[in-house]
């Protein structure tokens, strides 16, 4: 694994971590978590788990209904990767206006400024803690996946 894959890794699994610490905190011991079964049985992950009031969103990816990537490039595989990510977040008692923290997976850092731009017009009352990365590929040759992780109710 090359040495900014590690870094970026090591960098997601310290905010987990520091994410799961301060809700432990801010919740009673007793908080279970709360893991939504995916619509797709052949899934091997939930599409989110609710941990006290913190709603973490697996990565989401710009395929439409049909589960396939939409045509068109890093616009609109970005567009509909964030509104995947807005009904998710919106299924599970979320918004994207409660998001506190996303990670953008990149397939080519060279789509930073054109994502950024797309990204921007569903982010604008609240800007979330983010980090973007660049990976050397993602599920189903997208160019782009986001996660997140959100306040509920």
């Amino acid at each position: 694994m090359p040495a900014t894959a590690c870094a970026a890794a090591l960098r997601a699994a310290l905010a987990l971590t520091s994410a799961l610490t301060l809700a432990s905190c801010a919740r009673p011991v007793t908080t279970e978590l709360e893991f939504y079964p995916s619509p797709r049985p052949q899934a091997v992950f939930s599409p989110a788990v609710r941990f006290g009031n913190l709603l973490f969103v697996s990565g989401q990816i710009g395929t439409d209904s049909t589960g396939r990537v939409v045509q068109g490039g890093i616009q609109a595989e970005g567009r509909q990767a964030l509104n995947n990510m807005q009904t998710t977040l919106e299924r599970y008692g979320s918004s994207l206006d409660r998001v506190v923290k996303c990670t953008v997976f990149l397939a080519d850092m060279k789509d930073f400024q054109e994502f950024n731009q797309i990204y921007a017009t569903y982010f604008r009352a609240r800007k979330p803690a983010r980090s973007a990365v660049a990976v050397s590929g993602l599920a189903a040759n997208a160019h782009v996946e986001v996660e997140c992780i959100g306040v509920t109710s």
